[in-house]
């Protein structure tokens, strides 16, 4: 199984897209995450956030590299991801709600164990989410599989997805982060 990965390093990134704010300190409940078009997330003071730009790492748990690029297996967390992303989200090709966040064209690292693939075989949900208050997302559910070298199944995720295409953020987690959609439905906007 072939496992290269994308390097985000030598993507073009457009300043200033995503800005992730300073952490709060230990003795706040949350700090906020500021994000392009004004939308800010409200996350836990255990949420870390990594990255910057297009391709920003929320770790939200047990992570061995939490700077490590996206498909780093067993990594607790989720990608907020901005128009650089967007732009290579389905096998390198621009990402549509239409199919699951992939942006490579070989078999990458299922999330929950490095030693096997992944693969994804339909929504599970669709829909629309409330992100802060007057916007939508489109939200999928897509059912992910991991599998072995010679194609035996090992375990499944889920990878949900959040898009909001005007204000070009994709928030994509393959680990049902407790709490996210109550984080994103509170989101503000200023």
């Amino acid at each position: 199984m072939s496992k290269r990965y994308l390097a985000v390093a030598g993507l073009s990134v457009a300043a200033a897209l995503l800005v992730p704010a300073a952490p709060a300190s230990a003795s706040t409940a949350n700090h906020p995450l500021k994000l392009r078009q004004g939308l800010t997330l409200s996350l836990p003071s255990s949420w870390k956030v990594y990255g910057k730009g297009d391709w920003i790492h929320v770790v939200t748990g047990k992570c061995a590299k939490p700077k490590g690029e996206y498909f780093t297996p067993e990594c607790r967390g989720f990608w907020v991801l901005g128009p650089a992303a967007i732009k290579v989200g389905h096998e390198l090709n621009p990402y549509t709600p239409d199919r699951p966040f992939y942006s490579a064209t070989d078999v990458e690292p299922c999330p929950l164990n490095r030693k096997w693939g992944q693969t994804f075989n339909g929504a599970a949900a669709k829909g629309l989410r409330q992100v802060g208050p007057g916007h939508k997302a489109y939200y999928r559910a897509w059912k992910g599989t991991c599998v072995t070298g010679t194609g035996k199944k090992r375990a499944t995720f889920v990878q949900r997805e959040w898009y909001l295409p005007k204000s070009g953020i994709l928030v994509v987690d393959s680990w049902n982060t407790p709490g996210l959609p109550g984080v994103l439905k509170h989101a503000t906007w200023r």
